[in-house]
């Protein structure tokens, strides 16, 4: 059984064949794919696609990018998430984090909306789905701003007794080092593997993948965008999350069928589904 943990099918760009591209993740045998939203619109879009196909969940969020329009209406945005995440395929709170790349939100009004969501995640207890984009290879800022504000999330959930402390949530399309993937999973954070990890120039990402616990690590596409080889340079899908697994089965010298699997439950355990 595979999973796609992130692929953004409520994007404009499935509009014209969303119907093939989840008849094709299921030939390959897709049973799971969560969608995420980036705004509002996007969350209530993820939402319909999760009344129309039984294999689709949901995360229901601001993206970094959005932060401002998150902090205009918080009140409002807040009560939006509220209502919307007692669906039962809404499995959790994101994307939300961290992006230092795209000058699109002020980095203080980025924390004060990921701060938002997390604690509003806490008090509805689902995990959460993090994106952290540095401003280049050379600056971890982002990452490592993201670290400080889970370990005080975390902690602040230990000290609640929440349940939420067991299975936190996930750094999404991950691209840190194997020192910044350690700590996150010392708090409990599972490591989300995209198509990235089969380009040439991803060194850095195979050496996390070999270091890291195949217990802590969820396969997904983030599609349309990071293709992977040997598609790469096209428009990604859910049926290709199939070429992430293979490519760690080979980094980690192990079975494809057994990646497959370790990923599945992992992604079972933390979304509940």
């Amino acid at each position: 059984m595979l999973v796609d943990t992130h692929c953004h099918l409520n994007f404009h760009s499935f509009d014209d064949d969303r119907e093939e591209v989840i008849g094709r993740s299921r030939s390959e045998g897709v049973d799971r794919i969560l969608v995420p939203g980036i705004d509002l619109q996007t969350s209530l879009e993820a939402l319909a696609l999760t009344r129309k196909y039984e294999e689709i969940f949901a995360a229901v969020g601001f993206h970094p990018n959005s932060s401002t329009s998150w902090v205009s209406k918080s009140k409002s945005n807040l009560d939006f998430l509220n209502k919307n995440v007692r669906s039962e395929k809404v499995v959790a709170v994101g994307e939300i984090g961290l992006d230092y790349y795209r000058d699109q939100s002020p980095e203080s009004t980025q924390k004060e909306a990921f701060q938002d969501q997390l604690r509003f995640a806490g008090e509805v207890g689902l995990p959460v789905v993090i994106h952290s984009r540095n401003l280049n290879l050379e600056d971890k800022r982002a990452i490592m701003d993201i670290l400080e504000i889970l370990d005080s999330w975390v902690s602040w959930l230990a000290d609640q007794s929440n349940p939420l402390r067991a299975r936190p949530g996930v750094l999404h399309s991950f691209s840190s080092d194997a020192e910044h993937a350690q700590k996150a999973i010392e708090l409990g954070f599972l490591i989300g593997i995209t198509g990235t990890v089969t380009f040439n120039n991803a060194a850095g990402l195979r050496q996390v993948v070999r270091e890291v616990p195949l217990e802590a690590l969820l396969i997904e596409t983030d599609a349309p965008f990071l293709t992977p080889h040997p598609y790469r340079g096209k428009r990604n899908e859910p049926a290709y999350v199939k070429f992430v697994a293979e490519r760690i089965a080979e980094e980690k010298g192990s079975a494809v069928e057994a990646v497959i699997e370790a990923t599945a439950a992992n992604a079972r355990k933390l979304f509940g589904w």
